[in-house]
């Protein structure tokens, strides 16, 4: 059911938490309810918008959080960058959704097989140099990385650093003035999650 009407304040984070697991779970089933195009609901949200999450989540194609989440017009706020990393834009786009859409609950969203934690593992451990703006990038990820078993393969360290990415941007979120405000205000909550490309199961990080 979209929001549309509802005041975001009166759903909790760990309501908006489960509606983001209850939407994966019926993508995951094939039993989608969106994308549907009611007149009414865009009339409302001409008006403005409530969401009930914000979602940092990386630009790849076959992640796209409002089909993943099974999420309507108006549900989600959405920020989406190469590696799901921060900036000064990205921060700011995220200061706006907790400021001004007051959503409760905010998730940064990693994904499987990322090609940007890959370019950053490349640069970090055999030196490679990517085009300029990529490589800007990539050293926002670079810092996060975890070290690595030299006896695990590939795939292994791979998965090993995206869900590290995804904990490296959580914890730098949770640095910032606002992040440390809200979060002893029990206004916001941060999670972590990482999309399983080949299931389409997200998990969610503990």
């Amino acid at each position: 059911m979209a929001l549309t009407g509802t005041d975001v304040s009166t759903i909790s984070a760990d309501e908006a938490l489960q509606r983001l697991r209850d939407g994966n779970v019926r993508f995951l089933r094939g039993e989608a309810r969106f994308p549907t195009v009611q007149k009414e609901i865009l009339a409302a949200l001409a008006q403005g918008q409530q969401p009930y999450a914000t979602i940092l989540g990386c630009s790849d194609s076959r992640v796209p959080p409002e089909l993943i989440f099974d999420a309507g017009f108006g549900e989600l706020f959405i920020v989406r960058v190469a590696g799901n990393v921060l900036s000064p834009e990205v921060m700011g786009s995220l200061q706006y959704a907790g400021a001004h859409l007051h959503t409760p609950l905010f998730i940064v969203l990693g994904h499987e097989g990322c090609g940007a934690v890959q370019a950053a593992i490349d640069t970090r451990d055999l030196g490679v140099q990517q085009r300029a703006r990529i490589q800007i990038l990539v050293q926002n990820i670079v810092p996060g990385l975890p070290q690595f078993d030299s006896r695990a393969p590939a795939e292994a360290r791979l998965a090993q650093a995206v869900e590290a990415n995804v904990r490296w941007v959580m914890r730098q979120l949770l640095e910032t003035p606002e992040g440390r405000a809200r979060l002893a205000e029990g206004r916001m909550k941060l999670a972590g999650a990482v999309y399983e490309i080949e299931s389409g199961r997200v998990r969610f990080l503990d």
